[in-house]
């Protein structure tokens, strides 16, 4: 049996948080900014300056143990476990994000034969990689 429809593209992630105007803020703070609400589904789109689409989904409670469920507990859940960014330059993210006191969780570090990466979580303990793509022979 074949693929009725081939995957162009990919359009957004989804990210579930506890506090709407707290994760608007931080995710504005990386470039993004708020396109659209759907108040019935509880979630908005955000969209970068390059076009890139994130949803949040506002409608999480706040854990009072500030973990993240899929990735810091021991039994692992399935689920999606972080979006990936790719930007021009990693480096010049990583000054950025010390300067706007924002954590980096993970500092930069290459993770496979194509990129560098850090990674850093928003208020509600999501993760969030981000990518810089080097030539596969680059150390």
């Amino acid at each position: 049996m074949h693929q009725p429809q081939s995957i162009r593209q990919f359009d957004h992630v989804g990210i579930r948080v506890s506090d709407r105007q707290e994760a608007v803020a931080f995710y504005e703070q990386l470039g993004f900014r708020e396109v659209r609400r759907f108040e019935q589904s509880e979630a908005n789109e955000m969209e970068s300056p390059d076009g890139v689409r994130i949803n949040l989904i506002y409608n999480a409670t706040k854990l009072p143990h500030g973990r993240n469920v899929l990735l810091d507990e021991p039994i692992k859940l399935p689920g999606v476990t972080h979006p990936a960014f790719v930007v021009d330059d990693l480096y010049a993210l990583r000054d950025w994000l010390e300067q706007a006191g924002i954590v980096i969780t993970e500092g930069i570090h290459r993770l496979g034969p194509r990129r560098i990466t850090l990674f850093i979580r928003d208020p509600d303990r999501n993760v969030l990689e981000f990518n810089q793509l080097v030539p596969e022979s680059a150390a």
